[in-house]
């Protein structure tokens, strides 16, 4: 079976003088460079005698989306270790649980953020950035370091630097063994300080997952993969495809000046792009999605702008699940009136429904398991779903369910409807329980577009809510607050924000 290094490794044979990728200042790099800096880095963190690595041990990892983000981390990987990602603003407490359990080996990063936690600390929590120390991140255990980037004050001593080691390795050693089971990073997704939650992905999972993505939609040599997104970028680079790095310009503005044919958004961030550019470049051929479920008026916006548009289901444990075209999940929201499609089930990617409704996803892209605990079989995703037609149809989450006089309801049920209604741009519901009956009160939150009108939105529900689940209030807002890199609803958040004495909410 293949593996995302291999993979990539063989791709560049095949295309050595293709372009492979453009950073966000618009310099390129070809595939031939490429693999001989991935190479370079593998052989410098092999061939470090005590702090050579071994398969699976770890790395700490912090560098920003960019060539020698990608350099390093397959480097690192081809080399045997598992990326451990140091995520900006960990509580000290989650991050030094997360180290103790995975106790990194190496520590990549940039120059800068040494810097910023250690010499100019002060100053970055002055500035509302709490960073971990990258410099001794598991006390009494000892790690090596490699930096990009100039030297700066706070870099520790003896640390390689990145251009040194591309410079002084020329990146033809005899790779070692390929190892398909081999942990090659280790998510973390929740867990508490004691006991945290890590997902752990081999180089054969993750090819499985980037095949998948390659299978769903055409991905060659000539066409060019705009985005920061690594699960979308891999593939291109294991297609013969170029790998094009934004650059913190208009989105639009970039697609057109790279001539881009893939690219991938969260629905927030493409909504704010369409409003400025509604049409987007000819030569975009793919826009795929994130973060479902996307609103109707997203969706709309999105098939007018030109490009086919594809929303991706998928969770940390299984990328991906399941993709449907825009146009699809209109019509099934205009055919049906509720429920969310996710379309069917990838080749390869199988499912089970529980008897309670939730799905189980099993598959070759599946993670290995989660950190020290049994390997996987299935997951559990959490999610509540019916079968039409051999497609999955979202229902809710099972955590979001809200119990009213012992009826379940689903908010995923209702939510994609109502927010196709005319004058609804977003809607979710949310339940507000009460500490004495445990029973819930049902608040619909909107977010009003044009022509939006209250009145007429209660006269439409009854015929796209079951009456046991009709809102007990209507909530308008003008944006509904979100979280993590995806920008996903936050409805934690959301429940406090419409609780009784906000003053924004309607009887």
């Amino acid at each position: 079976m293949n593996d995302i290094i291999t993979g990539i490794m063989a791709t560049a044979g095949r295309e050595p003088y293709r372009t492979a990728i453009i950073d966000g200042r618009g310099r390129e790099l070809t595939y031939a460079e490429l693999a001989r800096r991935v190479d370079a880095v593998r052989a410098t963190l092999a061939a470090r005698g005590d702090g050579a690595l071994q398969p699976g041990d770890g790395v700490l990892f912090a560098v920003r989306p960019g060539v020698d983000a990608v350099v390093t981390a397959l480097g690192a990987v081809a080399a045997g270790g598992m990326l451990v990602l140091a995520d900006p603003g960990l509580a000290p407490g989650v991050l030094a649980a997360r180290m103790a359990a995975t106790r990194p080996k190496w520590v990549i990063t940039e120059s800068l953020l040494h810097t910023l936690s250690g010499p100019l600390k002060g100053l970055a929590r002055r500035r509302g950035l709490l960073l971990p120390d990258l410099r001794d991140p598991l006390p009494g255990h000892p790690v090596r370091h490699l930096y990009t980037g100039p030297w700066l004050p706070g870099v520790p001593r003896g640390a390689l630097r990145l251009a040194s080691v591309l410079k002084t390795v020329n990146g033809r050693g005899v790779p070692g063994p390929h190892h398909t089971d081999q942990p090659a990073a280790a998510i973390f997704t929740s867990g508490t300080t004691a006991s945290p939650r890590g997902v752990v992905h081999t180089r054969g999972s993750l090819a499985s997952g980037l095949e998948l993505f390659r299978e769903a939609f055409p991905l060659g040599p000539g066409d060019v993969v705009h985005t920061d997104q690594l699960m979308l970028g891999l593939p291109a680079l294991m297609a013969g495809a170029t790998w094009s790095l934004p650059g913190g310009g208009p989105p639009a503005e970039e697609l057109a000046a790279r001539r881009a044919t893939h690219t991938f958004a969260v629905p927030v961030r493409l909504d704010r792009m369409l409003r400025e550019t509604p049409v987007l470049p000819e030569t975009l051929r793919y826009l795929l999605l994130g973060s479902a479920p996307a609103p109707a008026g997203v969706l709309r916006r999105a098939v007018e702008a030109g490009p086919e548009v594809l929303s991706v289901y998928a969770m940390t444990e299984a990328l991906p699940i399941s993709i449907a075209s825009a146009r699809e999940k209109l019509e099934h929201t205009e055919k049906y009136g509720e429920g969310d499609l996710l379309g069917a089930p990838l080749p390869g990617v199988g499912v089970r429904v529980a008897d309670d409704g939730e799905l189980f996803v099993s598959g070759p892209h599946l993670a290995r398991g989660y950190l020290g605990e049994e390997p996987l079989r299935e997951v559990a995703t959490g999610d509540l779903v019916r079968v039409e037609d051999g497609r999955l149809v979202l229902l809710g989450r099972k955590k979001d369910m809200i119990l009213r006089d012992g009826f379940n309801i689903y908010p995923g049920l209702y939510e994609p409807a109502i927010t196709s209604l005319p004058g609804v741009a977003e809607a979710a519901i949310v339940g507000l329980a009460d500490p004495g009956t445990g029973d819930e009160e049902v608040v619909l939150a909107v977010v009003p577009a044009a022509g939006y009108d209250e009145t007429l939105l209660r006269k439409a529900l009854p015929d796209l809510v079951d009456a046991a689940a009709l809102p007990d209030r209507i909530v308008s807002l003008d944006v509904f607050p979100r979280s993590g890199r995806a920008d996903k609803l936050d409805r934690a958040a959301l429940r406090a924000r419409v609780s009784p004495g906000d003053g924004r909410s309607t009887g």
